[in-house]
């Protein structure tokens, strides 16, 4: 399934969007609700020791969180034909949920097949993307879409060292490393994306370590639904032209993704 080529432009910028401290618990009128999707084969390893101290955070703020341990669930992540009642399933999550958490291991600068087989099969269009703007008749997309109005956070641990991830590294960036699920799923489909929560040298965790790791994201859970997005620009005709390029006066020094940012001027 492609993505349809058609532009679609939205009046008006996607700032930040934040929620007011009152979402963050059940002491407010509404209750959040997260849905933490899990792509790693070990119930004890990191990945699986950091997912159950996150869930334990929002749970204990008073969030409702679903899960998706896709290999204890025996996910199926085959695209063979659309739909199906796993699907549906997953879709309904999707649905209710305000945060979306993917977390896995770095396995060849990307995610493990069931995860990107889930989000093959869950992100369908029309649920997703393919969504069409009924006063353009266009598909809504890049900061507009299916997903809109969600935030979207990455936990992704790595065994190289910080350096190799950070600008400079001879990774890149993990921003620029994860700029397909980043920019190309989660903002494509109107979800705000969030810095990813990178863990490297995670092939060297002793308990100590282990509990500032938990702490770290406990931390960084805390203010999830009110830090920053990545600014990415949204498909509008302030800064793209009708072959979905840059405009010549947008960023005209930079040639990477960041002239993607709306914080990259010259």
């Amino acid at each position: 399934m492609s993505k349809a080529p058609n532009l679609c432009f939205r009046e008006g910028s996607s700032r930040p969007r934040c929620w007011s401290q009152e979402h963050l618990t059940s002491e407010g009128n509404t209750t959040m609700r997260a849905l933490w999707v899990l792509g790693h084969p070990e119930a004890t390893s990191l990945n699986g020791q950091l997912r159950d101290a996150g869930v334990a955070a929002l749970r204990e703020a008073g969030w409702q969180v679903e899960e998706s341990d896709l290999y204890r669930d025996g996910f199926d992540p085959r695209l063979v034909c659309e739909g199906g009642a796993d699907v549906r399933a997953e879709q309904d999550k999707v649905r209710a949920a305000d945060l979306l958490v993917l977390q896995f291991p770095l396995w060849w600068y990307g995610m493990p097949a069931i995860l990107k087989g889930w989000v093959d099969r869950v992100f369908e269009a029309g649920f997703a993307y393919d969504v069409i703007d009924p006063a353009t008749g266009r598909p809504r997309k890049y900061g507009d879409g299916g997903l809109r109005g969600k935030r979207a956070l990455t936990i992704v641990t790595a065994g190289d060292r910080p350096g190799s991830l950070a600008p400079r590294g001879i990774s890149g960036s993990i921003e620029d490393v994860l700029w397909p699920l980043l920019h190309g799923t989660y903002w494509y489909t109107g979800m705000d994306a969030l810095t990813p929560h990178l863990v490297t040298l995670a092939r060297d965790v002793d308990a100590e370590r282990m509990e500032q790791l938990a702490d770290d994201l406990r931390t960084r859970l805390r203010g999830v639904m009110t830090e920053q997005r990545i600014p990415y620009r949204p498909l509008t005709e302030d800064d793209y032209d009708h072959s979905i390029r840059l405009l010549p006066h947008v960023a005209p020094q930079h040639r990477g993704l960041d002239a993607h940012l709306e914080t990259c001027h010259d």
